[in-house]
């Protein structure tokens, strides 16, 4: 779930803190990947084929975030914390799955996507609690540049760079929240921002029935914590929750993961174990994991050429498209605007 509605407040109230970027912006940076949000997409996209989606899936995905020069790190769910039971129950009541898993033991599914990714020659690790935790705890130690999620509760646990729709579609278009510009443009602290979300709604407690974001946002604002907000609202139009664990939620939020990742290494993907594991364990189609192989080797040829031929070449001239290169959804923005005449202009 992330935070309940905290993208459609930060799009009303911090404009200027998203970004529309493309994945080739991302070349060369470190990306910390919520996996389990990951798997989740592929299990979803492709029911029917529950098991094997998320493998084929991260195989390909995997690949073009190396061939853009991209340094992936997937990022596991460890145990889930105490406070987090009762939304976990709630999702596979709804999903209808089995008892959420309490322990945080890798399932079968787990294992064969940590395989993968080995032969992929990508890092990998294992979060004490909730992934994104540890993902937010690597981009503000200077570990990763960015963390790659859906779900917006990375910012309260401190990423300064969330990345949103990064995938290996085409015409893709990324999103990209900054932390910094977000605290600054509703005028909070981290402290306060984590307080915010909390009110907002979060997978760790209950919220006080009622109160939106517009709302929750000013009296925050004006109030700073939560336990002076509680002593200025109506609590019968805003019952706040018995035995309310806003407390323990905050912890949640401002320790964040405390495991110190090791050194990362990334090395070259291992075809023949890929194949086996692929094509020989799960039957898929040897000329498709081939085939992707060798346009996989292509494109990283075709970049180290191009490389080289900047390196050596003389500096050609800027043309201003290379300073300001206008995404789609900018572009349709702009083209809307030129449609529809200003005020300015109906006066003439």
């Amino acid at each position: 779930m992330g935070i309940t509605k905290l993208a459609d407040l930060i799009r009303i109230a911090a404009p200027d803190a998203i970004s529309y970027k493309d994945i080739s912006d991302y070349t060369g940076k470190v990306i910390a990947l919520d996996t389990s949000i990951i798997m989740n997409q592929f299990r979803t996209a492709v029911p029917k084929l529950n098991f094997l989606s998320p493998m084929t899936g991260i195989f390909f995905r995997t690949l073009t975030f190396l061939e853009h020069d991209i340094k992936p790190v997937f990022v596991f769910d460890g145990k889930p914390p105490g406070e987090k039971l009762a939304v976990l129950e709630r999702r596979a009541e709804t999903a209808g799955w089995g008892s959420p898993n309490r322990s945080g033991a890798a399932s079968s599914q787990t294992k064969e996507c940590l395989q993968l990714l080995k032969l992929l020659g990508v890092p990998i690790l294992q979060a004490p609690g909730d992934g994104e935790a540890l993902c937010a705890r690597l981009v503000s130690e200077g570990t990763a540049d960015a963390v790659a999620s859906e779900d917006m509760d990375t910012l309260p646990f401190g990423a300064g760079l969330l990345i949103r729709q990064l995938n290996a579609k085409k015409d893709s278009e990324v999103i990209e929240y900054s932390l910094p510009k977000i605290l600054e443009k509703l005028k909070l602290s981290q402290e306060e921002f984590v307080d915010l979300c909390i009110l907002l709604g979060c997978d760790y407690c209950d919220k006080i029935v009622g109160l939106g974001p517009k709302r929750a946002l000013k009296l925050i604002q004006e109030h700073h914590t939560i336990e002076q907000v509680v002593l200025n609202i109506n609590r019968k139009t805003h019952p706040v929750p018995h035995f309310w664990q806003y407390q323990e939620a905050r912890k949640l939020f401002l320790e964040g993961a405390r495991t110190v990742a090791q050194d990362l290494v990334w090395t070259e993907p291992d075809e023949e174990g890929l194949v086996q594991l692929l094509c020989t364990t799960h039957h898929v189609k040897e000329p498709r994991i081939r085939g992707r192989m060798v346009k996989f080797r292509e494109a990283r040829e075709k970049k180290r050429k191009e490389r080289e031929e900047r390196k050596s070449g003389p500096s050609r001239q800027m043309r201003m498209e290379d300073f300001f290169r206008v995404t789609r959804k900018r572009k349709q923005q702009m083209d809307g605007a030129e449609a529809v005449p200003s005020k300015a202009s109906k006066k003439t």
